[in-house]
């Protein structure tokens, strides 16, 4: 990089892809940084192109044919070899805890993987006063964009509690008054994690009339299942609740983290993508993400406790743990649960206050233990908060997700998986260079504009003239994940360069500390 460096090009017309600013003529256009050399991917075009990018201020104000126009650039960078594309968005992230702490709100774990823009508030969790969160983020300063969800079961615990039933009238209407002040501050739709307590506990009509109020002001339904699998109503069946929701609320239909999740429905990718296509050919607005790992992640009680024993309070859920009257029905739910799972050798210990047990599977803590694998799991989950790794996903399925035309990159970032630090570079690294099941420009678009034009940015995403400046430069060689499951949170490699809102803040591989970040919506 030159600083203050001047380049004068011939200026030429170039195509109307890539409008000039600015008079030619005489008169050198001004701007503030610009990248030269570099193979540019726009986002929407999956084709590399030859173009030098522009930035003023926080927007793109130029995208050139290389070599032949004329600009007085105060920085230039030279990234010749190197892919240019805009900086990609994570749909589905659980950031906030780092963005509002004061060592981590750089979330430099993502800003290496080259995420520019994150989302909170998935899985019907995350905060209900979406004013004062932004707000407050904002003020804390925050190293990547954020955008929000608001979660129907964070409004449900608001008004409710936890309570194991259908919500009455004047419950949905203050619900929907919650849901409607966070609309009104920005959110980007309403999310729920109907396998999650107690986002399990409502009924269809009651997500039905929340997502209408979302769908007044143009938001999504993201949605985490009601099962993924075979634990409850099946895992079609789940996927059919999601599209009626999407059509008796007239909403965008999001799919969180896409996946066949056990061996009771591997294979079944190919009737739920017939099923999405032949309501997407009905009207019905559809899109999801997913992560590309064959292991999910959550805590232990989730995986495989019975929704109704954790219903009303954590002191009623351990209550019920130890009813010697439910021994024998817990025990049955339990162990039929973990097969779901694939059996506790599926089953890794990936964080825990007990650091002796991470790195283990439930079949070895029990083992440790020297008890079965039901009252293992019994005991860790009134221990303390104990998270996952489930490894019960087909590679065929995963793939057969991954080239749909509606499915965008996402993390669901969680401590112990290195998902949370490395989902952007492994899906480069697994399916574009090693499987070649996508090209580098599929790839960049289906975690930049798609995921943008699903979540409804009008100004980010792509790069196009007026965008805001969220780029990012990285060198398809070294772009690598360096975390796995024995090291799940070492940062990311290959992501040289980085803008945000206009500021460099990644140069030479470096972080600048600076906190660009802004909210979105």
């Amino acid at each position: 990089m030159k600083n203050k460096a001047k380049i004068f090009y011939t200026a030429v017309l170039v195509s109307s892809v890539f409008l000039m600013t600015g008079c030619l003529g005489d008169k050198a256009q001004q701007v503030d940084t610009l990248l030269i050399n570099g193979q540019v991917y726009t986002g929407d075009n999956i084709q590399p192109q030859a173009v030098d990018v522009a930035i003023c201020g926080n927007h793109i104000c130029g995208l050139y044919s290389s070599g032949k126009h004329q600009v007085t650039a105060k920085n230039i960078v030279d990234v010749s070899g190197k892919v240019v594309s805009p900086g990609f968005i994570d749909p589905h992230t659980h950031t906030l805890e780092e963005l509002y702490s004061q060592d981590k709100n750089h979330n430099l774990n993502y800003l290496t993987q080259g995420v520019t823009t994150v989302v909170n508030g998935n899985d019907g969790e995350g905060p209900v006063d979406i004013a004062k969160t932004a707000a407050e983020l904002e003020a804390n300063g925050i190293g990547t964009n954020v955008a929000l969800l608001v979660g129907h079961g964070s409004v449900r615990e608001q008004v409710m509690g936890r309570a194991q039933r259908f919500a009455n009238a004047e419950e949905l209407a203050e619900m929907s008054q919650l849901l409607t002040q966070a609309m009104e501050a920005g959110a980007l739709g309403l999310s729920t994690g109907l396998y999650y307590v107690p986002g399990s506990f409502a009924n269809t009509e009651e997500v039905v009339t929340l997502a209408k109020v979302a769908s007044k002001y143009q938001g999504i339904y993201d949605t985490h299942l009601r099962d993924e699998s075979t634990f409850n109503i099946g895992f079609i069946a789940a996927l059919e609740e999601a599209i009626n929701i999407a059509d008796a609320a007239n909403i965008h239909l999001h799919l969180a983290h896409i996946k066949a999740l056990g061996v009771d429905v591997w294979g079944q990718s190919s009737l739920a993508i017939a099923k999405i296509e032949h309501a997407k050919a009905k009207g019905i607005s559809i899109s999801a993400d997913q992560y590309p790992w064959l292991a999910s992640g959550t805590k232990l009680h989730s995986a495989v406790m019975p929704k109704w024993v954790m219903a009303d309070s954590k002191q009623a859920f351990h209550q019920r743990l130890n009813d010697r009257n439910l021994t024998e029905k817990l025990t049955r739910e339990i162990k039929e649960n973990i097969r779901r799972r694939g059996g506790p050798t599926s089953l890794l210990i990936t964080a825990f206050e007990d650091t002796e047990l991470v790195g283990l599977t439930l079949a070895q803590v029990a083992k440790k233990r020297a008890i079965d694998p039901v009252t293992a799991a019994i005991q860790l989950v009134q221990e303390g908060e104990v998270r996952v790794a489930s490894f019960n996903m087909s590679d065929a399925d995963v793939e057969n997700f991954m080239v749909q035309p509606w499915v965008v990159t996402s993390s669901d970032g969680t401590n112990g998986h290195p998902r949370k630090y490395a989902s952007f570079p492994q899906k480069y690294q697994q399916y574009v260079q090693k499987k070649s099941l996508l090209t580098l420009g599929e790839f960049i678009k289906q975690s930049s504009s798609s995921t943008a034009k699903i979540l409804g940015f009008k100004d980010r995403g792509e790069l196009k003239l007026g965008n805001i400046a969220d780029i990012i430069v990285f060198d398809t060689d070294e772009f690598s994940a360096n975390a796995d499951f024995s090291n799940w949170n070492k940062y990311s490699s290959g992501v040289e360069q980085v803008w945000i809102n206009g500021q460099h803040v990644i140069k030479g591989s470096r972080y600048q500390e600076k906190l660009a970040g802004k909210f979105v919506h």
